[in-house]
């Protein structure tokens, strides 16, 4: 059996905007298409879950869904089930999810003039073998997708430039590489891409004036930025959350900030697809938020497996009869991505490679993102989850909430002492500690 790459180039965003002012327009959605959506949030939930490391990360569920969603069009029985469970889809199948990048894709680039958004996909077919993609796949890619194969010679020592090419010109220049030279292979069949581009700018930009160094869950110094102002703010006794919303409000940031002594990982263990989403008041808002840059580079292959599919990955059972005319099977999938997060907005960027308010007195809040929160970019009027990602320090491991070792927050390891009275010098485990005089569980 061939094996092939499919390389999905989820390359998102500099959310850059224009200082214009638009009002925002909406996306209208049936019944169905709104628990559509739910569904696949809740795939970006069970994502991150899977994913998380002991690290900042940033990860787009909605890359995963464009690419697997293409793809699906040439799957089959089991492989194409199992795919369109873990999207979210299940027996509403594959021309549920066409139908679904259909709608995000003509209809997000219009909600906000300021906001500048795009997706586009393509297909490079590898003929040096001859593959071929079969005519009922083309016609479906170029019909919910605007992918317009291209035929080339894999060998030909200029293709891995092309798809690079194709990767910076749909990300301004974000992203240059999305193949090394290991990582490209003459003998795959086909590397498929989708490029998602987002370039916005806060609706309440912070004043760099304003921003000022500040350690960071007890460690690290992070310039912090700062400002008041108004925002839907919610919270409860796991987590505060806030929205900060982007341009002309047709896109949001949403931020879960844990209490103290909870984490990311409890947080993420109560959202799912319809939970995440809240309806706060408006609230005076003293906030402080950290300048953030991110990278993210993740195998997908165990996680996707892990999460549902793992026939598409198996060279002996995989079924995509429709792609090709030859049989194939999922090799590689990955994901690298970026975020930079500032004063004026937010810039990402992500590759995934696959081989195949309230009236009265004025109410007012605290939200110091001082310590490890979960983030989530989305588009407001349907709630698509186009960015889901942890910031849990600026190049170090946050203590205390990391999903393997344990779940506690607030906790600096150089300011712990084991019960024999010893400075900890090494990782934190599980066990009682001292600090400032006081024993410290960390489970």
């Amino acid at each position: 059996m061939r094996r092939f790459t499919l390389l999905v180039t989820t390359l998102i965003a500099t959310l850059v905007a224009l200082a214009q002012e638009n009002e925002p327009k909406s996306i209208s959605l049936t019944q169905e298409e709104r628990q559509l959506v739910e569904q696949n949030n809740d795939f970006a939930f069970r994502l991150m879950r899977e994913a998380r490391t002991n690290d900042s990360q940033i990860l787009s569920p909605l890359s995963i869904t464009y690419a697997l969603g293409m793809l699906n069009n040439g799957a089959a029985g089991k492989t194409q089930q199992e795919i369109n469970d873990v999207l979210g889809f299940g027996e509403a199948g594959a021309d549920a999810i066409n139908r679904f990048c259909r709608k995000l894709l003509t209809e997000a680039p219009t909600l906000d003039q300021t906001t500048k958004v795009s997706i586009a996909n393509t297909i490079y077919v590898n003929n040096h073998w001859n593959f071929v993609l079969q005519e009922p796949f083309v016609e479906k890619a170029q019909q919910y997708y605007d992918a317009t194969p291209e035929s080339r010679d894999f060998y030909d020592g200029k293709t891995m430039g092309v798809i690079n090419q194709w990767a910076s010109d749909h990300t301004a220049g974000l992203i240059k590489e999305v193949l090394t030279k290991d990582e490209f292979n003459e003998d795959a069949v086909s590397y498929l891409l989708n490029a998602l581009y987002f370039n916005g700018k806060w609706a309440s930009p912070f004043k760099k004036e304003n921003t000022r160094e500040e350690s960071f869950n007890g460690g690290k110094n992070v310039p912090m930025m700062r400002k008041t102002g108004k925002y839907e703010y919610t919270a409860n006794d796991l987590y505060q959350a806030i929205k900060l919303p982007y341009g002309n409000k047709a896109y949001q940031m949403t931020i879960f900030l844990p209490l103290q002594g909870k984490s990311v990982a409890d947080v993420l263990s109560q959202l799912d697809g319809k939970s995440w989403q809240f309806r706060g008041s408006s609230y005076d808002v003293s906030l402080k938020l950290p300048r953030i840059e991110t990278s993210t580079n993740v195998d997908l292959k165990p996680i996707m497996s892990a999460l549902g599919m793992p026939t598409a990955f198996n060279s002996d059972y995989a079924e995509f009869p429709y792609f090709c005319n030859y049989s194939v099977y999922i090799e590689k999938m990955k994901q690298v991505a970026k975020i930079k997060l500032d004063e004026e907005g937010t810039e990402a960027a992500a590759v995934t490679i696959i081989g195949e308010a309230t009236t009265g007195m004025p109410r007012t809040a605290e939200f110091h993102a001082t310590r490890p929160f979960l983030y989530i970019i989305s588009e407001q009027s349907t709630g698509a989850i186009f960015f889901i990602g942890q910031y849990l320090g600026d190049g170090t491991t946050s203590v205390g909430d990391s999903p393997r070792l344990m779940n506690y927050e607030g906790v600096n390891s150089e300011k712990l002492y084991d019960l024999q009275g010893r400075r900890l010098m090494q990782q934190l485990r599980k066990g009682v500690y001292i600090r400032d005089g006081r024993k410290v569980v960390v489970k």
